[in-house]
């Protein structure tokens, strides 16, 4: 018996050894080289994609799906989100490849306080001195690095550099810089701070309405009922929506690639017609998938209750 309980006690021993093993090795890859962990899964998040002219001082210089947008003005950049942290090299070279300077950036903006959107945040303030602009609902998880996120705050896989915010948004708030004027839109569910900007730029002679609008996907494991963490997540998902159609909007731009179909219209572009970017009718139908997504969800959790 006593060799036994001594054969199970090592036993436990090397499977606890084992788990630590694997969980460290998870651990490092996720936050030291995440593209072979997420690569697998979500390939298109993490390849290198063209940088591109938008429209106006808009350009495009995120990766295949995972977008980042760079605004330059006269006394230097804006850059909205920094994406994973081994993404800012590649964020880094698509700003050069259009013949712009990193070190010119001097606001950071992001679209929500989730890994893949800010983890890069702290090395790009590193890098340029940027000042970092975050909508006061995200502030406590991007000054945390993610650990009081409502879903994934106990998932150390999930967890970034934490950053300093040098100045607090709030709903409706301005950012004015080089001559542009960006509103913050708080559009919360998917991040307590889920953020749309809003600006005008100058194209051809016209003006444009430009929305960069933030996430309304509702992530697998997602309560809408009776979260704990989150009890207003649900009426949060609905005042986004009434805000999100509220919206004037000529250019469509998102947080994914994906979400307006940047693959698509880049390839357009070569054809030398209209710019495929200025797209009012995709942001409504786009805007209007989604809400139905979400109810469909919310009635599935409702009637499961």
């Amino acid at each position: 018996m006593k060799k036994l309980v001594k054969i199970i006690g090592w036993s436990f021993l090397v499977l606890s050894i084992l788990a630590g093993i694997i969980f460290a090795g998870l651990w490092y890859v996720s936050k030291y080289k995440p593209e072979v962990l997420f690569g697998f899964a979500y390939p298109d998040w993490v390849k290198p994609f063209p940088a591109h002219h938008v429209i106006g001082n808009v350009y495009y210089v995120g990766g295949r799906d995972l977008a980042v947008y760079l605004l330059t003005t006269p006394q230097g950049h804006i850059l909205i989100n920094s994406n994973f942290e081994f993404s800012v090299p590649q964020i880094h070279k698509s700003i050069e490849d259009l013949g712009f300077k990193l070190a010119d950036i001097k606001i950071l903006l992001i679209s929500h306080a989730h890994i893949d959107h800010c983890a890069g945040s702290a090395k790009i303030k590193k890098l340029t001195g940027a000042q970092y602009m975050v909508m006061d609902a995200d502030v406590p998880e991007v000054e945390d690095g993610g650990r009081s996120d409502f879903q994934t705050g106990n998932n150390p896989l999930a967890t970034f550099p934490a950053t300093k915010v040098d100045r607090v948004l709030h709903d409706s708030d301005k950012v004015e810089f080089g001559g542009m004027t960006l509103t913050a839109h708080l559009t919360p569910g998917h991040a307590r701070g889920t953020t749309t900007w809003t600006f005008d730029v100058m194209d051809g002679g016209k003006t444009y309405k430009v929305i960069i609008a933030g996430s309304t996907n509702v992530n697998a494991g997602y309560k809408l009922v009776n979260n704990t963490k989150y009890p207003q997540i649900a009426d949060d998902y609905k005042r986004s929506f009434a805000v999100l159609k509220s919206l004037p909007c000529d250019v469509f731009l998102g947080g994914h690639g994906a979400e307006y179909g940047m693959i698509g219209k880049y390839a357009r572009l070569k054809d030398g017609g209209d710019n495929p970017f200025i797209d009012a009718e995709g942001y409504k139908a786009y805007v209007a998938k989604k809400e139905q997504a979400f109810l469909e969800k919310l009635r599935i959790q409702l009637e499961s209750k």
